[in-house]
Order: structure tokens, then sequence, then C-alpha cells
């Protein structure tokens, strides 16, 4: 199938409708998939917004066979804003659980990401893989040199993350100029099972798919985790240098610069 003949696609968000059927998307997953909540949630009409939501960029996954008008054309989302776009915001939403200091003195573009999801029944096929080729489109035109972001793990019960925190921490924490810092008074620490007492297994396993993939492409976390009562997960801020991935993982960004 060419990419003309495929039913889906990959764009910004452009119309009212493409923003509300992705915060009804987001409903589906964050709220009621995993039990989150917030001040400006509209449970009546299922959405799941913020104050962000009109101020960044909506990346989506769109079934171009499904009509607008049902809310249920987004099968995929993830939120993005650019750091030359975060004077006019005030912020990076992540601001507000993670230390960013390093990035933002590093003078290099940022891209922070967040909101990632995608709807149930298309998990596990192509739809991750499309939505990261049009993020690779998005960060290739405005020259992005470092991607972060939140990325959660379900819950707040740190004994039963313990196993995938510590394994974050002692292999995969960013290096000094880029290790952001969780801050308090809902910091954690990840340290929490010595190197030598680590089950690596059990921590991949109960690693979100997301989070995996970020490491794959060669990111790091930052220094402790982020609890998130109102939303119920556990936080931690995923950092990766476009530079510095392996030639292999860079192929999948430069390929894009192509005719």
């Amino acid at each position: 199938m060419t990419a003309d003949e495929s039913p889906y696609t990959v764009r910004l968000a452009s119309a009212p409708e493409d923003l509300t059927a992705a915060q009804h998307l987001r409903y589906q997953v964050f709220v009621e998939e995993l039990g989150g909540d917030g001040p400006l949630v509209d449970h009546a009409n299922r959405l799941e917004r913020d104050a962000f939501d009109p101020l960044f960029d909506h990346l989506l996954l769109v079934d171009r066979r499904i009509d607008p008008a049902t809310r249920t054309h987004v099968i995929g989302a993830y939120r993005v804003l650019p750091s030359d776009r975060r004077a006019a915001v005030g912020r990076f939403y992540s601001e507000t659980e993670f230390d960013l200091t390093p990035l933002l003195a590093s003078g290099r573009r940022l891209l922070e990401l967040g909101r990632s999801c995608v709807q149930a029944d298309h998990r596990g096929g192509t739809s991750m893989f499309l939505l990261w080729n049009g993020l690779a489109e998005y960060v290739l035109d405005r020259g992005i040199e470092i991607l972060f972001g939140a990325a959660s793990f379900h819950g707040t019960d740190i004994a039963t993350l313990a196993q995938p925190l510590s394994h974050l921490y002692h292999n995969h924490l960013a290096p000094p100029a880029m290790r952001v810092r969780a801050l308090p008074p809902h910091r954690q620490e990840m340290n929490l099972i010595p190197a030598a007492g680590l089950d690596r297994r059990a921590a991949m396993a109960a690693t979100p798919a997301l989070i995996k993939a970020y490491l794959r492409l060669g990111g790091f976390v930052g220094d402790g985790a982020w609890i998130d009562r109102a939303f119920n997960t556990t936080d931690v801020c995923l950092v990766m240098d476009t530079g510095q991935m392996s030639a292999r993982h860079r192929e999948f960004y430069i390929r894009k610069a192509g005719p």
C-alpha cells in the first residue's frame, strides 16, 4: 500500500474538531484507562484538556475514513512545543515537575513532548511508527537538537516501581549537561535498589513501551521521579540529544530529509 492509499495520515491539528478529537482520545487513555483527572477535565463531554492546549502544537495520527464530526478520527496524538515559543507560552509544561535549568542554559533548540497516546485498538501495529515519522519531520523542519518531556508509569505505589525506577537510575541517567531534576515536594528518589540487586527482566517488563522506545533511540532520564497523584502517575523526564543518536537510529531521522 502506498502512502496515498493508506487511510492514515500524520499532520498537525488545523481545526477545532482536530483538537477536540485529540482531547477525546486523551480522555479515553489518561482518564478512563489510567484513572487520571485535572481541574479542566470535562467529564460530561469526555475531554482531557488543560490550559496549555491552545498554546501547543498537536501532532495527530488521523484515520481519513472517519468523519471528523464524530470526534474519533484522531487515533494517535503528541503535544509538542519548540523552545522558540516558550517565552510566549510562559514556560514548558514539565517545568512544574522538573528543574530544566541544564537544558534551558544549553542554548540549543529544544522540543518538549507530552500527552503521547494511541487509541487502544491501534496499539501494537504501525501507529507509533507513523507518529514517530511525523515527529521526525517536525524535528528536522525546525532544527531541533534536544527532545524532552515527562513520561509516565501508571500508579503512584513506589514499592511496585522500585525495580524499573532503579534500573533507569543505574543504567540510563542523563549526563550532567542534560540532567534535569525532579522538584520537591513531589520528588521521588529513583535509587531504591542497589545495582547488584536489580532484576533486569522484571525492571524492563514493568517499564512502559514508550519509555523503552526512547531508551532504544539513545534517550536518558533525569534525576528523580515526580509523583502526580491527580493524574495517578509517577513521571520521569526523558531527554534525547538528536545529535548523539547511534548511526542506526540517526538514519531514522536523516532519511526523512531526503526527497
